[in-house]
């Protein structure tokens, strides 16, 4: 270790004669001192070779980090190629430039170590993005005295939970989508953790870990009441390619009606529908949920929700302001997929 390295704030103040909080306040708050003994102290500290005051150790004093986390339940990739996570993310990094703050995105998968990946990062403040009921990572976070957002649940004591009633527009959906069908269809965001595609008929919604997964299939249920024979397909990831086998899997029931739990697999369902030669709304209507650009553009019927506003609401939460306390807001788009 150099000379410069090792001198410290008490040696530029006995050099120049001060007390180490007037260099302190040099650095730190300089209006609070006199031109002239700023002068002086930057003077020593040039001859010293001090460099100023360590911000580490700063931001531990002032448990200050300038950074919000964003624990994601999925890869990292996932942040980007995800067109649901980009546009909240989008939201964040928006608050975060007006803030001065810096974002730090941290994937969980289930494994031992995320624990403590999420438990050592150096921030102010957390957002949970996609996460099981059972995920020890919420109690870790909502026991570190920092603020915390849920997106889309669960509900845990210490943390607020940004997110759109999705039971309600689930229920609200499946009315316009499923209106005259009489073999009505799911294609499914996954159920738990290990991600297994597969279909199913009349799936229990407590066999779902996945809150959204869960809310979403209730009010559906909610609106066809019997539900013993719906087929419900589940596919492994969000991604309207990856969910191609598992669309045509559903579309093999001969299904006159599918609510998609997004549009990325609503989409994947209008591809399978094509490849069939089936017309859409007249064979088969299709919805989806999220409207994003490509929703319009395709005529596709889906809830409409600014995934963008619910991204910021989850930062300020972070950074400790107050958001919004009503859910977030949503409507139901009728366009040409549906009858």
């Amino acid at each position: 270790m150099s000379r410069a390295e090792r001198v410290t704030m008490a040696d530029v103040a006995r050099r120049c004669g001060v007390s180490a909080m007037t260099v302190s306040y040099c650095y730190n708050q300089p209006d609070r001192v006199a031109p002239e003994t700023r002068r002086r102290v930057r003077e020593a500290a040039a001859e010293l070779g001090y460099r100023g005051p360590d911000p580490t150790a700063r931001s531990l004093r002032r448990r200050h980090n300038g950074a919000i986390g964003v624990v994601l339940g999925e890869h990292l990739a996932y942040a980007f190629e995800d067109p649901q996570a980009r546009r909240f993310l989008a939201g964040v990094a928006e608050v975060c430039r007006e803030r001065g703050s810096g974002l730090n995105l941290i994937p969980t998968t289930g494994a031992a170590e995320d624990v403590e990946r999420v438990k050592s990062a150096s921030v102010d403040g957390y957002i949970v993005w996609t996460t099981v009921d059972t995920d020890p990572v919420l109690a870790v976070v909502c026991g570190l005295g920092k603020p915390v957002a849920v997106h889309g649940g669960p509900a845990v004591p210490g943390a607020r939970v940004v997110g759109i009633d999705n039971r309600a527009s689930a229920r609200e959906l499946a009315a316009r989508t499923f209106a005259g069908a009489r073999r009505p269809a799911v294609l499914s965001f996954p159920f738990d953790r290990d991600r297994r595609p597969r279909l199913e008929t009349g799936p229990s919604p407590n066999a779902v870990a996945f809150p959204v997964t869960r809310d979403r299939l209730c009010g559906i249920y909610d609106h066809l009441g019997d539900t013993g024979g719906l087929p419900v397909a589940v596919v492994a990831r969000n991604d309207r390619e990856d969910a191609a086998k598992m669309a045509d899997a559903l579309l093999d029931t001969e299904p006159d009606a599918v609510v998609a739990m997004s549009d990325q697999l609503a989409f994947a369902v209008l591809d399978a529908a094509g490849r069939r030669g089936l017309r859409v709304p007249e064979d088969l209507a299709v919805a989806g949920w999220d409207d994003g650009p490509d929703a319009e553009r395709a005529g596709l019927t889906t809830v409409t929700q600014s995934l963008f506003a619910q991204g910021r609401d989850c930062a300020l939460i972070a950074l400790g302001d107050r958001a919004p306390k009503t859910e977030a807001a949503w409507q139901a788009t009728v366009r040409t997929t549906t009858r």
